[in-house]
């Protein structure tokens, strides 16, 4: 696995310079088959506008590769940020000790039968 991201990493770095290197070593096919002004000798291309093409393609695909990466990276760390529990904590407020008032209601529209007064949980006094 590592070997294998190794490779990915130097073939990532060894973009541009292979570019090169294929152009100089199939100049000679780029300029009678490849060549956008291979009909017009006169502008002595000599197959520069295909490497020029191919090097424009190249950094526009790294661009895109380094914001989709940037994106990613962003939304990871978004993502991990919600599970962070001191993260978007609301500030810390003092917490008074009030007595909580107690509420007794009865209910004026309750029937109360015979079965209600023996099936009832046990009083506490």
């Amino acid at each position: 696995m590592a070997l294998s991201l190794l490779f990915l990493m130097l073939v990532k770095a060894w973009v541009m310079p292979l570019l090169y290197l294929d152009y100089e070593l199939r100049r000679d096919y780029i300029i009678k088959n490849l060549c956008v002004n291979r009909n017009r000798p006169q502008l002595r291309c000599n197959g520069k506008c295909y490497l020029a093409k191919r090097l424009a393609d190249s950094r526009k695909q790294e661009e895109r590769q380094a914001e989709q990466s940037f994106m990613y990276s962003l939304l990871v760390q978004v993502a991990e940020g919600w599970d962070h529990p001191t993260l978007f904590q609301p500030p810390q407020t003092q917490v008074l000790d009030l007595p909580t008032p107690s509420y007794s209601y009865t209910a004026s529209l309750v029937v109360s039968t015979a079965v209600d007064d023996i099936f009832h949980p046990p009083s506490v006094a």
